[in-house]
């Protein structure tokens, strides 16, 4: 049996709240009664990167809604993300997404497990020179 009930839950924007890695973000569903997952909504301003960081033993998945931005995934070269693009983390990978048009950049994070503040480790200031 599950440990939670089936329910609606309402968007609402008075929710969202600056986070550290440099994005506004709306926790859409996040909650130990389902640990498997979780949703949140994130918003970059234009010409706004975020800082790179990774998760610890949870997979993300960005979900481009609105805008354009710049992904970077690990060693792998950046890519050019847009509307309806889907981004996967696996664990560990370090990871940022900037902003490259002139609105806001849109996405839907859904973590497996859901995300917990432990995961979240800063590399921004573990970069090597170069």
């Amino acid at each position: 049996m599950n440990a939670f009930r089936a329910s609606v839950r309402r968007f609402d924007i008075a929710d969202e709240y600056y986070f550290a890695e440099g994005c506004f973000i709306t926790e859409l569903s996040n909650s130990p009664a389902d640990p498997g997952l979780s949703i949140a909504r994130a918003r970059l301003e234009p010409g706004k990167t975020t800082r790179l960081h990774a998760l610890q033993d949870t997979t993300e998945r960005y979900v481009i809604m609105e805008g354009a931005g710049k992904v970077e995934l690990g060693e792998s070269v950046p890519a050019e993300v847009s509307v309806g693009d889907v981004v996967i983390f696996p664990p560990g990978v370090p990871q940022r997404i900037s902003n490259t048009g002139k609105v806001d950049l849109v996405f839907l994070a859904i973590c497996t497990p859901r995300f917990e503040q432990a995961a979240y480790t800063d590399l921004e200031d573990r970069r090597t020179p170069g």
